[in-house]
């Protein structure tokens, strides 16, 4: 059993307060939650603070900040799908992906890690050197649903992804203080209204986050807060269109359906 997304009342799941805010260069809305004591078998009053900002510099920055009464675990995230030809044109095989990652986590049949990180090098999980997604992915069982450990990682923000897409020209980086990156090919999705009409590899996700199964496993690192402490992180998807390749015709992109913020999870 796992609490993928948070368990059955995830947060996506939850109605969020929320308020316009703003400060010099960027726009944004603070969301708050207050999740009660023994939610999903939770321990801990926790209080979640999201806020997304809009920037000038054409970022998209996810600021989250969480206390708890009493010790408990958490592992925020967004689930933004993105497709940056534009929200239903076709899918993503054809972005190029890099990952600054040399270590990625092995999952069991369930998709939870098995503990150990391996090297990709050599494999199909290799984005050290900038590859088409969909180059490598019938090598992988499923599709690629899968936590990578990214260098260096201290806890300051630093740059760990990029995605270009050859036919319209747009890129987007990708900035985090987290340790670890899930990278997610939409798998399930099956054209189907129920999944937005989205088909097969109609989008893709970049999970930034702490490693799942984290509080079972005592080499990752931890994702335990406790009263008095703050959790802090930051994410920002920062947007650029390479100008020897734009194609004026091409639909604005879109992620598929909106970021949501995992629940203290142990998926």
């Amino acid at each position: 059993a796992n609490h993928l997304h948070g368990g059955d009342q995830g947060f996506n799941r939850r109605a969020w307060t929320g308020k316009a805010v703003k400060k010099d260069g960027a726009v944004g809305v603070a969301l708050k939650l207050v999740s009660p004591d023994g939610e999903e078998n939770y321990p801990g009053t926790l209080t979640v603070d999201v806020t997304y900002w809009l920037t000038e510099n054409s970022e998209l920055a996810i600021e989250y900040k969480a206390t708890t009464d009493k010790p408990t675990v958490l592992n925020l995230t967004n689930h933004c799908y993105w497709n940056l030809a534009g929200a239903g044109n076709g899918t993503i095989l054809d972005h190029h992906l890099t990952l600054d990652c040399d270590k990625f986590l092995p999952v069991s049949d369930s998709l939870i890690p098995t503990g150990k990180p391996a090297a990709v090098a050599g494999s199909a999980m290799d984005f050290t050197s900038t590859q088409p997604i969909g180059s490598r992915i019938k090598q992988v069982k499923g599709g690629y649903d899968h936590c990578y450990v990214i260098n260096g990682a201290d806890g300051s923000l630093k740059p760990v992804a990029e995605i270009y897409d050859p036919g319209s020209g747009r890129v987007m980086e990708i900035l985090t203080t987290e340790p670890g990156i899930q990278f997610y090919t939409g798998n399930f999705l099956d054209g189907k209204p129920a999944n937005g009409s989205y088909p097969l590899n109609g989008g893709f996700c970049l999970e930034c986050q702490h490693f799942p199964d984290s509080p079972n496993q005592p080499d990752f690192p931890s994702t335990l807060l406790k009263p008095g402490e703050t959790y802090s992180q930051i994410t920002i998807h920062r947007f650029s269109v390479r100008p020897d390749e734009t194609d004026a015709s091409a639909p604005a992109p879109q992620d598929a359906d909106g970021g949501d913020a995992k629940k203290k999870s142990t998926e």
